[in-house]
Formats: C-alpha cells, sequence, structure tokens
C-alpha cells in the first residue's frame, strides 16, 4: 500500500502538540486561537506558544478572519502558509500521468496531466512523462520536501517496489527509486513514497472529502480495473507486507472471464469499466476517454443495451459490497471514478444486490455516496503522505532567504 522511505515516527511532548496545532488548521482551514484550544484539548498558553513557534518556522500566520456579518470584531485566525512550501504528488494510471506540486492546506499550487495510449505504459516512457511534467510544475523558489506517487498496481511497503501492476504489464518494478532519480536530475533531493492509487484516494476521501467524518469506510475506484482502500478505526488497512485492499480480485464468478492479474473471475472482470462497454455492446477500447459517458446517455435515452449494461455492472458492483460490509461492517461506502459518475443510475442495482447479500445488521446504516474529490483523489492523498514529516516537523523546513 503506502511505501518506499519510511516516514518519520511523530515525536512526544511538545513536537506532538505542535502537530495537533498544525494538522487542525492544515485540514480544517483558518481556525482562532480558541477554536484551537477547543478542538485540541491544549490550554490558551500552550496554544499560543506553539502558534508562535509554528508561525517563525514559516508554517501559519494569524491575520484578520474573514468581515462577519454580525456585529463585533472578527477574531484573529490562524492558517497555514500554503505558499512556504511543497510536495510533489504523482498519479500513474493506465490511460494517463499527472503530476501537482501541492501545499499545505492541500493547496495545488500547479498541475500538470497528460493522456496516454496502451502502447506507452511501459517504465521508460512513464518515467519519462513523469520527469516532463514534474519540470513543468516545479518552481525552484519553493522547497520540495518529499514525493508522493499514486501507482495502478500492489506496492511493496518497505521499499517501494511494484510488485505487480497487471493493468500496466509491470512486475517487480523498483518505482521509489526511479522517481528519486528522476526528480534528482531535476535537481530536487526529496524523500518519495509509493502507494496504490485507490489506498492514497481512500486517504484523500477520508481526510479532506466524502468521508471526513467516518472512521470505518471502504473507497472504491472504477476505471480500467477496480481499485480499492479501506480505512478501519481511523487507520488504512495495509495488511503485512503493505498488500492489502486489492479488492478489484477477488474472485466473484468461479466461471468468469480470465482477469490481467492471472486469476479467473475477479470482482473487476464482472463490474469494471470493460465490462460496462462489453455488456453494451461497445468497443473496449476508449481513446477519447467518454465511452463511459456515452454507454450512460444512452441508457438514460432509453437504450435496451445499455440499460442492460448499467443494471449488470451494478449488480455485480452490489454483490461484492456486499462481501465487503460483511466482513467490514463500514459506516460509509466512497465511490470514485466512473463509479461516482454512475451511481445515480446504478444505485437501485446496487442496494438490491446488497439486500440480497447482506446479513441485515452489517449494511444497517452502511451509506453509499460519491466521492467528492473527483479524479484528483489519489493525487491528494499523495501529497497528503508526503505532507506527513512535515506536519510531525520531522523534517525541516528551509529557511527563506531574506
Amino acid at each position: 500500500m503506502l511505501s518506499g522511505e519510511q516516514p518519520h515516527p511523530p515525536r512526544g511532548g511538545r513536537r506532538a502538540s505542535a502537530r495537533t496545532v498544525l494538522e487542525q488548521v492544515h485540514l480544517a482551514g483558518p481556525l482562532s486561537r480558541a477554536e484551537l484550544t477547543r478542538l485540541t484539548g491544549l490550554n490558551r498558553s500552550t496554544v499560543k506558544g506553539i502558534v508562535d513557534e509554528l508561525g517563525a518556522e514559516g508554517l501559519v500566520m494569524e491575520g484578520a478572519a474573514e468581515p462577519r456579518k454580525t456585529p463585533g470584531r472578527p477574531s484573529r485566525v490562524v492558517r497555514v502558509c500554503s505558499e512556504r512550501l511543497a510536495v510533489l504528488a504523482v498519479e500513474i494510471a493506465v490511460d494517463f500521468v499527472a503530476v501537482a506540486t501541492v501545499g499545505l492546506g492541500g493547496t495545488v499550487h500547479r498541475q500538470a496531466r497528460v493522456s496516454r495510449s496502451r502502447e506507452h505504459l511501459d517504465v521508460e516512457s512513464t518515467r519519462s512523462a513523469v520527469r516532463e511534467l514534474a519540470a513543468s510544475v516545479i518552481d525552484a523558489r519553493v522547497p520540495i520536501m518529499g514525493a508522493g506517487v499514486a501507482v495502478v498496481g500492489i506496492v511493496r511497503r518497505g521499499d517501494g517496489v511494484v510488485r505487480l501492476a497487471p493493468n500496466l504489464g509491470w512486475r517487480d518494478v523498483e518505482l521509489a527509486s526511479l522517481t528519486r532519480g528522476t526528480l534528482a536530475a531535476l535537481g530536487v533531493d526529496c524523500p518519495v513514497w509509493v502507494g496504490n492509487e485507490a489506498d492514497f484516494g481512500a486517504l484523500a476521501e477520508h481526510r479532506r472529502g466524502a468521508a471526513r467524518a467516518h472512521a470505518n469506510m471502504v473507497y472504491l475506484s472504477g476505471e480500467v480495473g477496480i481499485g480499492g482502500g479501506l480505512i478501519v478505526d481511523g487507520q488504512p488497512l495495509v495488511g503485512a507486507a503493505g498488500y492489502g485492499g486489492e479488492i478489484g480480485h477477488i474472485p466473484v464468478n468461479p466461471d468468469g472471464r480470465t482477469c490481467g492479474c492471472g486469476g479467473q473471475g475477479c470482482w473487476e472482470t464482472e463490474a469494471g469499466k470493460a465490462a460496462l462497454l462489453r455488456h453494451a455492446g461497445q468497443p473496449a477500447e476508449d481513446p477519447h476517454g467518454d465511452a463511459v459517458e456515452r454507454v450512460m446517455a444512452a441508457a438514460a435515452a432509453g437504450d435496451e443495451a445499455a440499460t442492460a449494461a448499467v443494471d449488470a455492472v451494478g449488480a455485480w458492483l452490489g454483490i461484492g459490497l456486499a462481501g465487503l460490509v460483511n466482513i467490514l461492517n463500514p459506516e460509509l461506502i466512497v465511490l470514485g471514478g466512473m463509479y461516482g459518475r454512475t451511481l445515480p443510475a446504478m444505485r437501485q442495482p446496487i442496494r438490491e444486490r446488497m439486500t440480497r447479500h447482506t446479513i441485515g445488521p452489517t449494511a444497517e446504516g452502511t451509506a453509499i455516496v460519491a466521492a467528492s474529490l473527483g479524479l484528483d483523489a489519489p493525487l491528494l492523498g499523495a501529497a497528503e503522505f508526503a505532507l506527513e514529516p512535515v506536519l510531525d516537523g520531522a523534517r525541516p523546513v528551509p529557511l527563506v532567504d531574506a
């Protein structure tokens, strides 16, 4: 799951309190000192001292709040210095590569994306795309504190090696090391962490999106395959070696099609994008990236094949989700990628199958919603992970020349 160089562990004492304050402002936005005191449980003098220290490091600043409509002087608020530093976020998908620089507060400074065909999925072509995109977004005036790379594959936690990415045709690719070398050639020396794109998507939706108030959630992203990320009791479920969460390869149909992973009847063969297009009688190739939208439009217009495709994929989606609900009993299921876009049309067949296949109490209160961060969720999740050492104070921020 989340891999590469190991993040620095949180420090104790004063540094832990400083992280608590900085994280609140990083995630919630501008807050007054009184609000920080209430939210953190720290006393007022401690909050004041920490805010002053973080201000001296250039991580936060105090200023006037937005004008109020009610009488009285507005409170001064603490906000992050979103332009002070950045991390590099990279997403390597099947049909595109994206790179962004992201600051504290989740502020995207610059972002670039390039589409690609199946003929250019090899490692060197991918590395070249990352290099060109990174060069276009990096600002030499803003220090890069780290890099997070989201990839559609199974990643070893300890060293950022992509053990298997069937939809890319990769096996045992040392992606963290390669990315460090790519950035070094651009004059950037920073730690690199690599993770599965759906795991990073789950992290982003949990911290900044549709699942902010939920400690137990399932994030499901569907495009070429099915990616999944699991948050249990507020923490990512990673497994012993970091390979946990490969829910797209749960076997759901023993008589089903052969999957790109080598298995048979994997969930993504029945509920992925290829299945939707197949049921609708559409070509598997999608050179313009609009095939799903065309099927959904046809279904809305009453086309029988498109309607049957939506119902079939929705039913298989519900079957797989029923299994996850029986195991995990989540508060929330967040659907991203094409599932976020197709949820209104698929909600009924999803719910019908979930009702049929879940044990009554396990699904009580489980809501299903579309992801709120859209296609940027994995990119923002990669940035969040790379910002962790900054929040912990474990990676000092370079001083700014006067």
